[in-house]
């Protein structure tokens, strides 16, 4: 079973896992607004509904990735959290009015946000044992959301607003059918008391500070994975047009996870998240000035590549780093449900309050470009050598 998890197979297994998990976000996060527009629900609406879908990414993670540091069966969480997500969601086909799509959505979001710590954590354990670097195998991730976004964005050319929710149901069922031809490293269970408590960790400045920072960081994704379809729609951009901007920022993410082993291994994770989020406030700055302009508003998208994809990538690393063999999949989880969970619920919140059908869009992109900012002032006192990927003393 350890060889099989170390196999080339598996790497591609785990590849295809992630291709179709954040091909799920590309299918979604652009298009759920058109989708709740389509059915006549306001701004307000809209981002009261995925603020109440973004909390259920608070309570999933944490009690999936207990039980799976507990038990040691990360796998078989995975699996069972791939198959509750393709069966929660489904029942979006049921009752389509606010409540019932609000619950479907929720309940699907708890089990797909618990799905990703096991990803996490079993991609690192895999590559590891290959000598591969964790950015070569969650790329495929990234172009599973180009692939996805430009289909989906097709579709809706094509079908109209609904096609979003039939994309979305084929795509988890290929994930969940995928999840189950994958293995696993066998698993130490000897204790690792030297990382202490977890809530000792949690405790210290260094995580204080990056939690918080991160938090702010999907806080002011709000406006953008929340309005940023409609918000190219009302600029004159077709859903294939819109679908093509968002691939192109993913685009430029795919190339920075090849090289973001190399950019680790180099320089201070502390600065590399840095610079990230401060061109992650000028990003958010071009789309609420200059967004009538193509070529700022390409230049924003490939910006993609340090507000996520590079912040992303150190963010995982310290967190692997940082809680060690013993709480890996918890400290994945709360970084999770604290940063997308909590932050991203405030950031749906104040968006949608505050669009105003697209009058309020520079108005709550500023909001933004002040949250990123503030995202990069919570490290900067924070001593390089404590954000290091190495564990903690």
């Amino acid at each position: 079973m350890a060889e099989g998890a170390y196999s080339r197979s598996n790497i591609v297994l785990l590849a295809l896992t992630y291709f179709f998990y954040f091909g799920q976000l590309g299918v979604l996060v652009p298009y759920i607004g058109v989708f709740l527009d389509g059915r006549g629900f306001s701004s307000t609406d809209i981002g009261e509904l995925m603020a109440l879908i973004t909390l259920a990414r608070i309570i999933g993670p944490n009690l999936w990735a207990a039980l799976a540091d507990k038990s040691g069966k990360g796998l078989r969480v995975l699996q069972l959290g791939t198959l509750l997500t393709f069966m929660t969601f489904c029942l979006v086909f049921l009752d389509q009015g606010f409540w019932g799509l609000t619950i479907s959505l929720a309940l699907m979001m708890m089990f797909w946000t618990a799905v990703l710590p096991q990803i996490e954590v079993l991609t690192l354990a895999c590559v590891q044992g290959r000598n591969l670097s964790y950015g070569s195998v969650r790329l495929w991730g990234s172009i599973g959301y180009i692939v996805l976004t430009i289909f989906t964005g097709a579709m809706i050319d094509v079908f109209a607003s609904e096609s979003p929710i039939f994309v979305s149901a084929a795509v988890l069922f290929s994930l969940f059918a995928v999840s189950m031809l994958l293995r696993e490293p066998a698993v130490n269970t000897d204790s690792d008391s030297s990382y202490g408590s977890i809530w000792a960790l949690l405790r210290k400045p260094v995580f204080l500070a990056f939690i918080f920072s991160a938090l702010l960081l999907q806080f002011s994704f709000g406006p953008y994975y929340g309005f940023f379809a409609l918000y190219a729609r009302d600029l004159g951009y077709s859903g294939q047009a819109t679908g093509w901007l968002i691939a192109i920022g993913v685009m430029v993410e795919v190339l920075i996870f090849i090289y973001a082993g190399a950019l680790l291994q180099r320089f201070s994770t502390k600065w590399l998240l840095i610079n990230s989020l401060f061109l992650t406030a000028v990003r958010w700055l071009l789309l609420a000035t200059v967004a009538d302009n193509g070529f700022c508003l390409i230049v924003s998208q490939a910006l993609h590549a340090f507000s996520f994809g590079l912040s992303h990538a150190a963010s995982i690393q310290f967190i692997h780093f940082y809680f060690g063999k013993k709480y890996q999949s918890q400290g994945q989880a709360i970084y999770i449900s604290l940063a997308f969970g909590i932050g991203g619920a405030l950031g749906n919140i104040f968006a949608g309050h505050y669009w105003l059908q697209g009058q309020g869009a520079s108005y709550v992109f500023y909001i933004a470009t002040l949250g990123a900012f503030c995202a990069a002032l919570c490290l900067v006192p924070i001593a390089s050598k404590r954000m290091q990927t190495v564990r903690p003393s």
